[in-house]
């Protein structure tokens, strides 16, 4: 049987709650010392927005836990997007004082070295989607420590663990496979269990994200952190408290009946809180989308069939209009409007108050981030 720590936190302990979690899922029968331990950090957004990414609390419980426990070889890695920048984001999002502080090397992905990869494990969509199988090299024979955030999501109804591979084993091109997003997440499951040592997540509920979720969401104070070996199960778990049923969630289901994790909450164990509890927690979440959403999966819907104009669109510099408007959209419309109104909420909250008392720390210094065909 799968097992789930969920813990109740508060900003005052949400520290030593993260080092209680992760020792009471028994993280280093998982994450072993000999090998390299690499931290995916969750970057939805360069700018920083309640619940998007990883917040400064995560990412401090997590390497305090790990440097206390005697972890050496540790670094923590972020890709880049059509539309998130690592560094920016890592900035905005006041990791980088943390990391510092803790001596663990920040490497964006996109300076990392990507080589061909051929999994043993039949995939659904992977091959079709993108041909060629590329992973960094880095990941080859390393642990990896998922930080994801509650969240809903536009394409997949809620974004947790499985997803935060999304960002680490597929380069910027990968919206491509938002036609088979499902698909492509349980494969890269299937690859993340060949290529890594242990596999680990811890999922930060401090705040969660309700509504056209990764990005344009409403803040919800969930004051819940969770943390599982079973990438399968603490998304089931984490998609219970929002008020899902995990096993109607397409990724999970899928997970679940090829043997990669337990998607039936009934087959989970839960640790840290009681039963009785977990199941009267609903968050009442409900998943919508925003307009860059809505019209990415019409488009793509509407034209997989013409080949020629499915082409033109995503894989020509025509794109480059669809990247412009989500950029236009996010950044400079809903960011500065309802976004701004959303973020002094939250910083009148406890959870924000904590927020403010870390550091951006000095504007990174990086060499100019390695461009990816986004084609």
């Amino acid at each position: 049987m799968s097992k789930v720590v969920v813990l109740k936190t508060s900003p005052n302990n949400v520290i030593e709650d993260y080092n209680r979690l992760m020792h009471l899922a028994e993280y280093e029968r998982t994450i072993q010392k000999q090998n390299r331990t690499v931290i995916k950090i969750n970057l939805s957004w360069s700018l920083f927005y309640p619940a998007c990414s990883t917040p400064p609390w995560q990412l401090e419980g997590v390497l305090k836990t790990l440097q206390n426990d005697g972890y050496k070889d540790v670094v923590g890695v972020e890709n880049q997007t059509v539309v998130t920048h690592p560094w920016k984001g890592a900035y905005l999002n006041k990791w980088l004082p943390v990391l510092k502080e803790l001596d663990v090397e920040y490497s964006p992905l996109t300076n990392e070295e990507w080589i061909p990869f051929k999994p043993k494990s039949e995939m659904l969509a992977m091959n079709d989607i993108f041909g060629e199988i590329i992973v960094p090299k880095l990941f080859l024979g390393s642990n990896v420590i998922h930080l994801p955030t509650v969240k809903t999501h536009g394409h997949t109804t809620t974004t947790g663990s499985i997803k935060n591979a999304f960002g680490g084993l597929i380069p910027k091109k990968r919206h491509h496979a938002h036609r088979k997003i499902h698909e492509v997440l349980v494969d890269l499951l299937a690859i993340q269990k060949e290529i890594h040592k242990g596999i680990f997540a811890t999922m930060d509920g401090c705040i969660c994200g309700n509504g056209a979720g990764p990005r344009t969401m409403t803040p919800h104070i969930g004051n819940l952190i969770l943390a599982s070996e079973d990438q399968v199960a603490i998304d089931a778990i984490a998609a219970k408290t929002m008020g899902f049923d995990p096993l109607q969630i397409d990724y999970i289901k899928m997970a679940h009946d090829r043997g990669l994790g337990i998607g039936d909450v009934d087959q989970i164990e839960i640790i840290g809180m009681d039963r009785n509890e977990l199941n009267k927690t609903n968050f009442g979440f409900e998943v919508s989308k925003s307009p860059v959403i809505k019209w990415d999966q019409r488009l793509r819907r509407g034209t997989a069939n013409i080949k020629w104009l499915h082409s033109l669109l995503f894989h020509s510099p025509v794109f480059k209009t669809f990247i412009f408007a989500s950029e236009t959209y996010h950044d400079r419309i809903w960011y500065p409007t309802v976004g701004k109104k959303n973020i002094e909420e939250f910083m009148k909250t406890e959870w924000g108050k904590l927020f403010e008392k870390y550091e951006y720390g000095d504007y990174p210094v990086f060499d100019e981030v390695k461009e990816w065909n986004p084609y």
